[in-house]
């Protein structure tokens, strides 16, 4: 059987949101009336991509300027793959740039500096008391991590059980930032490419889960406000995989049972969706946090993310690290 670990990425048709004036936010759309499913909602159904070089938070040197102009945000764009393509043919992930080819462009999400827009400096906001000591438990579970005493030591992407693209919130991730939207009178589901979840948001009134319950991508429920999907999320656990790209997000975040996020949807044009998401965690930040990414529509299908199957890497870890301790003796 043969895997495949790629998805033809969004047509060059595909466009981000407006073009705003000199380091504004873009103009309002003009309105548009979304295609409806029989229950009358906005149909969500399709193939998209939140691919972005839009960082997570915003980079010191552009201090408090939230958008670029239709230049900067070109030039940025640019700049950003052209490190992405400078990687050594000898890197481990050098198939990313195979992956992504020049003439599918990443974009800059709505022209954002950063995907954060709240706080104001675009910026995750400082840990409570609790979160610094939950930093420091986590620097002796990257301690453990190192030594590899056992695959649970190992993080939950390289063991494929959960790689963090499909949040909540989705924050995407470094390739095959892709997903597929499903929808019924009493559901959307959401299937990631990456790993292989598909995340069922009921839409049918129900209330979450039992506050003992908790799940690594939490208890998801949705509800309409107009022509808006509004994901209320909660139960979630300490290991929830807080995770963006590499490339334009730190992987030290991280979140307590605590967290709860709050996602809207909403259809701008028939090839995008804004989204948007609030998240807070009194157990880790000072305060909550939001963010905007634009959700575009990209030709599909999905392909299959085959990560145990082959994945040698997790057994040639353990090994090394086995061969390391009788090597040292």
């Amino acid at each position: 059987m043969r895997y495949r670990f790629c998805l033809s990425l969004l047509p060059a048709a595909a466009a981000l949101l407006l073009i705003p004036l000199h380091g504004q936010a873009p103009k309002p759309a003009k309105k548009w009336t979304a295609l409806r499913t029989p229950d009358g909602h906005p149909d969500l159904q399709g193939f998209w991509t939140n691919s972005t070089v839009t960082p997570l938070e915003r980079p010191a040197e552009l201090a408090n300027k939230e958008f670029f102009t239709e230049e900067e945000a070109a030039a940025f764009e640019k700049d950003r793959v052209a490190r992405e393509n400078a990687q050594a043919k000898t890197d481990i992930h050098y198939d990313n740039v195979l992956w992504q080819s020049e003439k599918y462009s990443k974009g800059v999400s709505n022209r954002r500096t950063s995907l954060i827009f709240d706080p104001p400096d675009g910026k995750v906001p400082p840990l409570t008391a609790s979160g610094q000591k939950h930093a420091e438990a986590l620097k002796e579970a990257a301690r453990r991590r190192e030594l590899s005493e056992s695959a649970q030591d190992r993080n939950l992407a390289e063991r494929c059980i959960n790689w963090g693209a499909e949040g909540p919130p989705m924050l995407g991730s470094t390739y095959n930032a892709n997903m597929q939207i499903m929808q019924n009178g009493n559901s959307v589901v959401i299937l990631n490419e990456m790993i292989h979840n598909a995340r069922i948001i009921p839409t049918d009134g129900r209330t979450h889960l039992d506050a003992a319950v908790h799940q690594l991508g939490g208890d998801s429920i949705g509800r309409w406000e107009g022509d808006t999907l509004v994901v209320d999320s909660t139960n979630f656990t300490d290991d929830t995989n807080f995770r963006g790209p590499p490339s334009s997000a730190r992987q030290d975040i991280f979140s307590s049972r605590d967290l709860h996020v709050v996602e809207r949807f909403t259809p701008v044009d028939p090839d995008t969706i804004l989204y948007r998401f609030t998240v807070e965690d009194p157990s880790t930040w000072t305060k909550p946090w939001s963010g905007e990414m634009v959700m575009r529509r990209m030709e599909g299908p999905i392909y299959e993310y085959a990560c145990h199957e082959g994945n040698f890497g997790l057994a040639n870890i353990l090994a090394g690290a086995r061969a390391a301790e009788k090597a040292s003796k």
